[in-house]
């Protein structure tokens, strides 16, 4: 009997433990759902930022030694010809340019009646406050052009200025077998042709031509011919120079904690306009120089003694001023001075502004208030 209720009391011990958390927690969810929570919502938009784009203009020097080029200084007197062909590039035009895009170091959320009477462009960024008729930025696209076009085919040979035979026709002495022409032997050739085309031309001018002499039109295409004889031959010891003109762009977005000057992109001799992480070119900078106190100034005159100033969450932006120089060793390739959004100074829109009574307009590629009307 005894153990029966002890059992009866063990048993009902158990139930008591796992009935009694249950209730707890159930009880603890219903006073939660009982309390009607708070949300802050609003509306999240960017302030702008200025983007550089730079319009490059960049020639290829391109040089192709001459096939006799070693028997220049012998042949001719032509001294330093040059016998490994080379490339460099150089910038000969450099235009800037300015873009706006959203600011990822400057995104806001408007709240309460600055959620209400927002507007935003279509990239994102703040256009007007209580105004229906904000300025947009177009949207255009502008791609970056990185890659050259290929070297078009001119028709161009050395071996068409050398009316030498390679083989020559044999003699006794080896049986009559084709024998190949030297090296030395064509540029010996090549070289009595400069000389005969020289001396030519000083015939036609000393009126030295045996039979009919041109005259009047006839002597200026005599002549000119001669010179350009004379000049095929000489590319077969000096070589020859072509160039190539290409247009590339580049964009660089100037942060406040980037380096100043900073490389922008770089020139190689192989490639010409290369990412500024390809360090197989040098190095072509670009340099900032904000415009002093005018950032002082606006901080200055910005503040405000509101306690309340800044709680909507609608920003506006004083932009800064810079003067920008793209060098190259040592040498400026391009000067502009710009509005550059970023230098510039954050500051919240007065509380007052935002009650409705107002309608407040941005230029949409600085952050600038534009205008503001009562309405």
């Amino acid at each position: 009997m005894y153990r029966m209720n002890a059992k009866k009391y063990l048993v009902l011990a158990l139930a008591l433990l796992i009935v009694i958390p249950s209730f707890g927690q159930k009880k603890k969810k219903e006073d939660e759902t009982g309390v009607t929570p708070y949300f802050v919502e609003g509306i999240t938009y960017a302030l702008p930022r200025t983007g550089i784009k730079l319009h490059i203009e960049a020639v290829r020097e391109k040089f192709e030694p001459g096939p006799y080029a070693a028997y220049a200084e012998q042949l001719l007197g032509i001294k330093d010809a040059q016998t490994r062909p080379s490339s460099k590039w150089v910038v000969s035009e450099v235009k800037i340019k300015t873009f706006s895009e959203p600011d990822p170091e400057q995104v806001h959320k408007a709240l309460g009646d600055g959620a209400l009477l927002v507007s935003l462009a279509a990239n994102g960024c703040i256009a007007g406050i209580n105004s229906a008729g904000t300025e947009a930025l177009p949207e255009i696209c502008m791609s970056n052009k990185a890659a050259q076009k290929p070297d078009r085919e001119d028709g161009f040979s050395f071996d068409y200025f050398s009316d030498t035979p390679f083989v020559i026709q044999g003699d006794s002495s080896n049986n009559f077998r084709p024998t190949k022409v030297s090296v030395e032997q064509k540029a010996t050739e090549a070289a009595r042709r400069i000389l005969n085309a020289r001396m030519n031309q000083y015939d036609l001018a000393a009126l030295r031509i045996d039979g009919e002499y041109p005259d009047g039109k006839a002597y200026e295409v005599s002549l000119k011919e001669l010179k350009r004889t004379e000049q095929n031959y000489i590319t077969l010891f000096v070589g020859r120079t072509t160039y190539k003109k290409e247009s590339f762009s580049v964009d660089y977005v100037p942060g406040a904690k980037d380096k100043n000057p900073a490389v922008v992109f770089r020139i190689s001799d192989e490639n010409g306009v290369v990412p500024a992480t390809d360090l197989s070119g040098k190095p072509v900078m670009i340099e900032l120089e904000a415009v002093p106190g005018l950032a002082e100034q606006y901080t200055s005159n910005a503040k405000s003694d509101n306690p309340e100033s800044g709680s909507s969450g609608v920003y506006y932006r004083m932009p800064g001023v810079a003067n920008i120089k793209v060098s190259y060793e040592m040498n400026t390739l391009a000067t502009a001075r710009e509005t550059i959004a970023q230098l510039g100074v954050v500051a919240p829109l007065p509380e007052e502004l935002l009650n409705g009574a107002y309608a407040v307009s941005f230029h949409p590629e600085t952050g600038a208030i534009k205008s503001v009307e009562k309405k």
